[in-house]
């Protein structure tokens, strides 16, 4: 009888723990995931194109590339060297000259003066040698003279050197260059 006593005895305790493990309010564990998320953000964007977006001074040839269709071009891979006339540059053509160029019908002759501006590769001031010869994007040839540590090219003198872009380098020049 004693051995019932004690198997009924157990079989409470065991029936009580059961009872309290159910009826107990469980408890619930979270575990809180931590995702950094990493987003790329593209490197600002400094092409020739923007420099001279962002100078008052050139004004009027931003308008002219745009007109020329050449602006995406520009902004593109390169490397690109561009002699950038300034607004006075262009009011220093002959009257009409600038308003005839923007025109549509004008695109061609436009664009063959803006590229006769640009030479392919990064070319920085020092690289310049005075006599030295450069090709354009147009096909015609510049050339450069040094004298007093004053840098021309093609007749233009260079009034501010190496504005380095991310996809090239711009020189701003005094003088619009005119093909032949």
């Amino acid at each position: 009888m004693k051995m019932n006593k004690i198997s009924a005895l157990a079989a409470t305790f065991l029936a009580l723990g059961l009872w309290t493990a159910c009826s107990a309010p469980k408890e619930e564990t979270t575990e809180e995931a931590v995702v950094e998320v990493v987003e790329e953000t593209p490197a600002p964007s400094n092409t020739v194109v923007d420099i001279a977006v962002s100078s008052p001074d050139h004004t009027t040839l931003v308008a002219a590339v745009q007109a020329a269709g050449l602006a995406e071009t520009l902004s593109g891979e390169g490397p690109f060297t561009v002699f950038a006339p300034t607004n006075a540059a262009f009011e220093a053509l002959p009257a009409g000259t600038v308003e005839g160029l923007l025109k549509p019908e004008s695109k061609d002759a436009l664009t063959g003066i803006l590229t006769y501006h640009v030479v392919a590769g990064n070319v920085m001031s020092g690289d310049l040698s005075d006599g030295q010869v450069v090709t354009t994007l147009n096909g015609q040839d510049l050339t450069v003279s040094i004298k007093d540590g004053k840098v021309m090219i093609g007749g233009a003198t260079v009034v501010a050197a190496d504005l380095a872009g991310t996809n090239g380098v711009v020189h701003v020049i005094d003088t619009v260059l005119l093909p032949e």
